[in-house]
């Protein structure tokens, strides 16, 4: 139940929510809003060039709805032409009279009233003066731009129609110093109208729309070229093509949401191809049936965005998970300005004269049943895949929660070690119950019992600091073990079957299994001693090599035949105590009735013993499925860890409780990756329970078949 409660949020819809509500008399247009973190002071930027913070609490001597502060913006008598919103806080100003400036309206608190008050101020990350954009000084009408510590990149189109580049290049650090060096550079771009241009965050792409068109320049080289043009159109074979309507970013910059008339949003990015990376449509979006696209917003960390369409339908989705979050109207018509707090967790509004302020409870939205358990395109693959990587060093990141590959890790592993661990099990445990003398039964069987106390993170250290490399070197000699250990056992027992009775009677009958000891080991000798020799014969000198180039298979050094040993020898244990009480324990009539009737040893052993014992023994085989399913440190410290989809004996897997042990201690509290490892804990109950209920259920059915013998 614990599980369930921990996981049940990630399922739960997102929620728009209504909080406050002020009547702001605003002279003139406003062009943009924003909020703080504590969604405690708002913002508006009006056409007329001030910027006007309001007190959304009461405290710090305001009541809630008053102005604190106001500020020109713009010299006097110029206007605002054109607001870029540049992420959550960066404002990009172009006014009437041609110029530029970049403004960063910020907030900190005080507490030194006893209270936390919001104290709102704006930066200037560029300087205050007018940023030289244009080396001809003609006016622009589109811009857009970004900037990392090093260098801001701009790109604009002018009234003469030139789409032009400028890079400021700091001469130490924007954080430290704001002096810079202009360089710029005009694009061959003809055009005479621009609707809209977008620079990505890591200064690589621009993105210029013209019309239903849009051009993809490539910023990473001194030159701009033109690295590919996406014409949706050419792409939806419609009697009445969709036109765009409107265009955004997505977090990270390596996605483009394109609005169109007919009321979708379509994804864009970049994929490897057969004719080298392409922009090709991902997933497409329905926001409306009737009524197009006029306005994008997206958030600054999250690959979620809202929509918004002329009547003031509002929609929230997540590209990744494709999930429709949230429909609703939070307004009349259009907004004047709209904004996402910060962390994501509210929205503010201006519109007809009020400041709205709305709380958003959308905590995992990248969580969908097709997210976690079917193929999803992410950024930059190729094609849908299954994937978990939680994790990364970029804010950019787009999490990947499939939890395919690490359930099929699990079960992967659970094989190899049941293929390894059953067959030595069960006949260790016949000839122990059945052919066994009683006094040597009364050792072997406690010290094979007393392997399972071996503690699993022993077995897993030397599972992958000794037995992987072993293995790696040796890997002939490990075939040929399959070949000669057998073989030297069916050798030796021919021997002693033709030795001649007054030989045999030197050694006791109770130690007649002990001759098999120093054959097995000639055996493993004799296939360490031939592996160089036939290594280099066979397989040119290198049999690693041999498999990773001729035979194009991926060779890891911790893989799955590594795992399924040293698995496999953790449950034996388990299964060879169970399969041989089952079997010793069939009642002595049975046996000697069946050999008293002519019946042969073997006869009896597979036609009554092992019938008889059926039930026993698949209780075993089944406890030991489970044990391996549920195994955690050979796991995680005997394979690389890596959750893929192969089959492969030579690669590695991780499975859902080594997924778990490894990443819940890093994980974030309440965040979706703390849910989801919960979830996956929730599976591997699922799976135990799965099995167990299914051996219970086919034991009791093979008890009452047998009982009656």
């Amino acid at each position: 139940m614990y599980l369930l409660y921990v996981i049940k949020p990630i399922f739960e819809s997102a929620k728009v929510e209504h909080i406050a509500q002020f009547v702001i008399d605003e002279e003139y247009k406003v062009l943009a809003t924003g909020v703080d973190e504590l969604k405690e002071v708002a913002y508006s930027i009006t056409e007329q060039g001030n910027i006007n913070f309001y007190q959304l609490v009461d405290g710090g001597g305001y009541k809630a709805g008053d102005k604190i502060l106001s500020k020109q913006l713009t010299a006097d008598g110029e206007t605002i032409k054109q607001l870029v919103n540049i992420g959550q806080d960066q404002k990009l100003l172009l006014d009437s009279a041609g110029n530029v400036q970049l403004v960063v309206p910020s907030f900190s608190a005080n507490f030194d009233s006893g209270e936390r008050v919001i104290i709102p101020s704006l930066r200037y990350p560029l300087g205050k003066g007018y940023l030289p954009l244009d080396e001809s000084n003609v006016a622009l009408t589109k811009l857009s731009f970004a900037m990392n510590d090093e260098k801001a990149i701009f790109v604009g189109f002018t009234d003469d129609n030139r789409l032009i580049k400028t890079t400021l290049l700091a001469e130490d650090d924007f954080s430290y110093d704001i002096a810079y060096d202009a360089q710029y550079e005009e694009i061959d771009y003809a055009a005479k109208q621009i609707n809209d241009i977008l620079v990505s965050p890591d200064l690589a792409m621009v993105f210029v729309r013209q019309g239903d068109q849009v051009a993809v320049f490539s910023l990473d080289d001194d030159e701009v070229e033109l690295k590919a043009t996406i014409i949706p159109q050419l792409a939806q074979n419609k009697s009445t093509p969709n036109h765009i309507t409107a265009m955004a970013l997505l977090s990270g910059g390596s996605s483009i949401l394109l609005g169109d008339d007919k009321g979708s949003v379509s994804q864009w990015f970049e994929v490897a191809t057969e004719q080298g990376r392409e922009f090709k449509e991902i997933r497409r979006f329905n926001v409306s049936d009737h009524e197009p696209v006029v306005a994008i917003y997206t958030e600054q960390y999250r690959k979620s965005f809202y929509t918004e369409t002329p009547s003031g339908e509002m929609g929230m989705f997540y590209t990744t998970s494709e999930a429709d979050l949230w429909r609703g109207k939070l307004h009349q018509g259009n907004a004047q300005a709209f904004a996402i707090a910060p962390r994501a967790d509210g929205l503010v509004m201006f519109s007809n004269n009020e400041l709205t302020l709305f709380s958003v409870e959308n905590e995992h939205p990248e969580v969908t049943w097709q997210a976690l358990w079917e193929e999803v395109w992410y950024e930059g693959y190729p094609e849908p895949e299954f994937i978990w990587q939680s994790t990364s060093g970029s804010d950019d990141f787009e999490a990947k929660f499939s939890l395919v590959p690490i359930s099929f890790g699990t079960i992967k592993a659970a094989s190899y070690a049941m293929m390894f661990a059953v067959p030595i099990a069960l006949t260790a445990a016949i000839y122990t119950a059945y052919f066994m003398t009683p006094g040597m039964r009364r050792k072997v069987k406690p010290t094979i019992e007393m392997m399972e106390a071996l503690p699993t993170v022993i077995l897993g250290f030397l599972a992958g600091l000794w037995l992987a490399p072993i293995i790696e070197i040796y890997l002939p000699a490990i075939c040929l073990l399959l070949i000669f250990i057998p073989s030297s056992v069916f050798i030796t027992a021919f021997a002693w079957h033709k030795l001649p009775r007054e030989y045999k009677t030197l050694i006791p009958e109770t130690w007649a299994p002990i001759i098999l000891i120093p054959a097995i080991l000639v055996a493993a000798y004799a296939a360490f001693a031939l592996s160089p020799v036939l290594e280099l014969h066979l397989f040119g000198g290198d049999v690693r090599q041999f498999i990773t180039n001729d035979l194009g298979i991926d060779f890891d050094q911790r893989n799955a035949l590594v795992v399924g040993i040293a698995m496999g020898f953790a449950v034996i244990p388990t299964i060879f105590s169970m399969a041989e009480d089952a079997i010793f324990s069939v009642p002595k009539h049975l046996t000697s009735g069946s050999l008293a009737l002519g019946a042969t040893q073997w006869q009896t052993l597979i036609k009554v013993v092992l019938l008889t014992a059926s039930p026993g023994i698949f209780s075993a085989v089944m406890m030991g499925l489970g044990r391996a399913v549920g195994e955690t440190m050979i796991v995680l410290m005997a394979t690389g860890n890596t959750p893929i989809l192969d089959w492969s004996i030579f690669q590695g897997m991780r499975t859902l409780a080594a997924n778990i042990a490894v990443e819940m201690p890093e994980s974030e509290v309440g965040s979706s990756h703390y849910r989801i490892l919960f979830l996956a804990a929730f599976v591997l109950f699922v799976f135990t329970f799965v099995f167990n209920t299914l051996a219970e259920f086919i034991r009791q059915r093979l008890r009452e078949k047998y009982s009656s013998m």
